[in-house]
């Protein structure tokens, strides 16, 4: 009997089918230890000493593993092929070698990059040691992020309220975005013009030829820059007779990209998918884990953490007999192709991403595969067979033009393109990314007609277009991904968790696919490079990046990186503690300007106080962040959120000095418009009881009259009597926004125009369908979208829609899913993970569905409830 280790469950139960009776597979659930969130994890005076913890969740995991090996005779350890799979396998052998459980059994560690029969059984004939260098590897990357986090937050918690750390590799992916932003910013736009002529060969063919040159001078994009130039020119062509000077035409080949890695997969995916990197390695994850296919669950692709691009040897025969069966025999090359990784420091390098057989084409597999598998599935069999594919033959075709009137004369070109063999692109076909250029989307690829040297050309018409430069594009997700991986930031495993880190500490949003800077994120990164600018450099991030690839590689050791990081980093961090906040705030106020003072429309000086006229405008930190305040409180009691979409206008509707919108027709108090800490907002009389209302989304002070302002502070609305109950039904605006309210009822409504217009029939439906889909969280237990597998401790896995959004539920756990997660396609899997995190995240042991009495069923609950408050106490004095 051997006991076998893998991550996930799904996993588990297929690589026991495969390995048969002789073998029990076991789930480790991911990590079954980490650094726990305090101070003294890591102790650099104790020589980088680590204290790690293990979760109850994880507990029972060992437990298990710990019992099967009673009676067993070796322990095979088969996590993913890859440094965080290195170190999992390096934790269970430290606690099981702790508890003593391995005794003299054997310990093996085997890899394997696909999860089909054969590589499983392949590995398990070729196992090997730990590999040490990749578990220090490890350690090292873990204990830099560990210090990093726990010595920096408490500088921004202190010198900037309301701020956290976003991490060691996210703070530069953040100042990635934030440079980016202030480019934008600073960008002053250019006017040029275009200028081409429609013209006609003899035998009547029409093409378009762009102006290269006038009167002996060659042109650039932006050698024509007003429109009195475009003028003259375009003058000067009406009148011009049009020549062919020579044709030229060029063979070319265009060659195939290699296989995704895990950069170029979550770029493709967005370009073309629309997947977010989180979405792709999900959908990846199931893919690779395995799918059922007529009974039989098999892993479709190879592993999707990889900075590998080329194939085995057997995957490029099989490519090339699936091409030659399905495109025929001009589409093979003569030679397999051999690709070589150009990532930056790429390391751990796999094999590329690829299906494990090309013989299953997304055709055949699309009653197997939901949408977004299929998708994703079709991307990479396309992608991969594409790199084994026969060369495109294309010929490009230039014709240079002469066009003369009187004694001037202009250059005008014409470019085009045919396919003269479609070779790879008849599989896959690259997509355009920020304005890049891609395989079959050039600028020349229109086709031309037949045109000949030395003949004459027909004018039809003159175009002259004006045109401005445009700022250089805010990052998508994939075009983020690319710049890291040019720079050497972060490793694939890391680029989704980054993103996402970034989005839930709400230092990014993402707006149109673009990653938007909030102004809680630009704060954070310009306090990092005034006062911390080397650990925000990306050469120094890269240089890191490469001493952690080289540990990996046995080259350094872990610990003297550490203690080379340790000696500078903590003397920087000593000499902020002097730091004032008033020379953080001037600092702020210099880098930040164009955020902080944004130009007003009548060109008066940003900084002065819109309101008092002669106070200075400066950055102000509260309890919960930073706004813009005026130098003359409490004098002047200006103040406004800080935000670039600002101008002179809203300055003066924002002022606390309020903008007079009228009285109330029935009290006569003043209603006025003003702004607090946390926005605008109507108030209706003076004082403590002044009756006040916050502008709903969507409304902006701008638009805010007397009656929208009436309307807003009617509320809640009165409706009328419930039919059946005899009770009043309300619509009101609350902190989840509009919504209707009966007894205890409250059901969302769909816009804050509702609000004041819902009458009572459809406020009856509304209650009745809210009431049927089943009471709200903290009064029962909303009705299942959908019902997974059965937890493997007993017990049905559902997915629920509560009040504050959607989440899993196992027994008494509730564990609520990310925000960009879609519910129903949450797997069996992704809801184990949330369910144990949960678990261990509270302190709680889950617990099994038979009843037990009552009274200790209530000291069992007290105690419950004691830990968890103790825990929760204690994660709000760490954040």
């Amino acid at each position: 009997m051997n006991v076998v280790v893998v991550e996930s469950p799904a996993k588990a139960k297929t690589i026991n089918k495969y390995l048969g009776s002789g073998f029990k597979v076991l789930a480790s659930f991911g990590h079954v230890r980490d650094l726990p969130a305090k101070d003294g994890s890591v102790l650099p005076d104790d020589d980088f000493a680590m204290s790690w913890e293990v979760d109850t969740a994880s507990n029972k995991r060992l437990k298990d593993i710990t019992e099967a090996l009673k009676g067993a005779d070796s322990l095979i350890l088969a996590t993913d092929p890859d440094r965080e799979g290195e170190a999992i396998s390096w934790h269970v052998l430290e606690v099981l070698t702790k508890k003593k459980a391995l005794k003299d059994k054997s310990v093996k560690r085997v890899v394997f990059n696909a999860i089909t029969k054969k590589s499983v059984l392949d590995a398990m004939d070729n196992p090997r040691e730990i590999d040490t260098p990749l578990v220090d590897a490890y350690l090292a990357r873990r204990a830099l992020d560990y210090l990093v986090g726990f010595n920096l937050s408490p500088v921004l918690w202190r010198k900037l309220p309301g701020a956290r750390s976003a991490g060691r590799v996210q703070s530069v992916a953040l100042r990635l975005v934030c440079d980016r932003e202030g480019e934008i910013e600073r960008f002053v736009s250019e006017e040029y013009w275009q200028i081409s002529a429609d013209l006609k060969t003899p035998r009547g063919d029409g093409f378009t030829a762009r102006l290269v040159a006038h009167d002996g001078e060659k042109l650039t994009k932006m050698s024509v820059t007003n429109g009195d130039a475009a003028g003259s020119i375009r003058d000067m062509l009406e009148g011009a007779s049009f020549k062919v000077d020579s044709v030229e035409a060029k063979p070319t080949r265009r060659n195939p990209s290699p296989p995704f890695t895990t950069s170029t997969l979550q770029q493709a995916a967005s370009s073309k998918l629309g997947f977010n990197a989180s979405r792709t390695m999900q959908v990846a994850q199931r893919l690779y884990e395995g799918i059922d296919i007529g009974g039989e669950t098999v892993g479709l692709i190879t592993y999707m953490r990889t900075d590998g691009v080329q194939m085995a040897p057997e995957a490029i025969e099989e490519a090339r007999t699936a091409i030659e069966t399905r495109f025929g025999a001009r589409y093979v090359p003569e030679k397999a192709r051999i690709y070589s990784t150009k990532a930056k420091n790429a390391q751990e390098a796999h094999e590329a991403i690829r299906p494990t057989g090309f013989e299953r084409t997304p055709d055949d597999l699309k009653r197997y595969l939901d949408a977004d598998q299929l998708r994703l599935y079709d991307l990479i069999w396309k992608r991969a067979t594409a790199s084994q594919m026969a060369s495109a033959e294309i010929e490009r075709t230039s014709v240079e033009i002469t066009a003369s009137n009187g004694g001037r004369t202009a250059g005008l070109r014409a470019t085009g393109s045919v396919i003269r063999f479609d070779g790879f692109i008849a599989a896959y076909t690259d997509t355009k990314e920020d304005g890049e250029q891609s395989d079959g989307d050039d600028d020349d690829s229109a086709r031309l007609p037949e045109i000949n040297e030395s003949e004459a050309l027909a004018k039809d018409k003159i175009n002259s277009t004006q045109h401005f430069t445009e700022p250089p594009p805010r990052y998508s997700e994939a075009s983020l991904i690319r710049k890291m991986e040019e720079l050497g930031i972060g490793r694939p495993s890391t680029y989704a968790s980054t993103l996402a880190t970034l989005r839930d500490r709400d230092y990014v949003v993402i707006d149109k696919r673009r990653l938007i800077p909030e102004s809680k994120g630009r704060l954070v990164i310009a306090f990092l490079e005034n006062f911390f600018e080397r650990y925000v450099e990306f050469g120094f991030t890269a240089d890191l990046e490469e001493k952690l690839d080289r540990i990996s590689a046995g080259e350094l050791a872990w610990k003297d990186v550490l203690r080379e990081f340790w000696v500078e980093f903590h003397a920087h961090i000593d000499e902020t503690k002097d730091l004032r906040v008033s020379q953080v705030l001037d600092a702020l106020n210099e880098e930040l300007a164009p955020l902080v003072f944004p130009a007003r429309e009548d060109g008066s000086n940003p900084r002065i106080c819109p309101t008092c006229g002669t106070g200075n405008l400066s950055l102000k930190l509260g309890k919960y962040g930073a706004f813009v305040g005026c130098s003359n409180y409490p004098d002047c009691n200006f103040t406004r959120q800080l935000s670039a979409d600002q101008d002179a206008s809203a300055d003066a509707a924002l002022a606390n000095e309020p903008k007079d919108l009228g009285k109330d027709p029935h009290t006569e108090e003043p209603i006025t418009l003003r702004t607090g800490r946390f926005g605008p907002y109507v108030q209706r009389g003076e004082g403590k009881e002044a009756k006040r209302s916050s502008l709903p989304k969507g409304w902006t002070p701008d638009s805010i009259d007397h009656e929208k302002a009436l309307a807003l502070l009617s509320l809640p609305r009165d409706i009328g009597q419930h039919p059946e109950t005899g009770k009043m039904i309300s619509a009101g605006l609350g902190r989840y926004g509009p919504f209707v309210l009966h007894e205890k009822t409250y059901a969302n409504l769909e816009s804050i125009e509702d609000v004041f217009s819902i009458g009572l029939n459809r406020a009856v439906s509304v209650i009745a369908e809210k009431v049927a889909k089943g009471p709200g969280r903290g009064r029962g237990t909303p009705a299942a979208l959908k019902t997974l597998d059965d937890h493997p401790d007993g017990g049905a896995i559902t997915v629920r829609d509560g009040k504050y959004g959607p989440y899993v539920n196992w027994g008494k756990i509730n564990a609520t899913l990310p925000k960009d997660k879609d519910p129903m396609s949450v797997t069996t899997e992704e809801a184990l993970e949330l369910i144990t995190a949960k678990a261990g995240a509270a302190g709680k042991k889950p617990k099994s569905s038979a009843k037990k009495p009552a009274a200790k069923k209530t000291a069992s609950k007290k105690t419950t409830g004691a830990k968890t408050k103790k825990a929760s106490t204690a994660k709000s004095k760490k954040e």
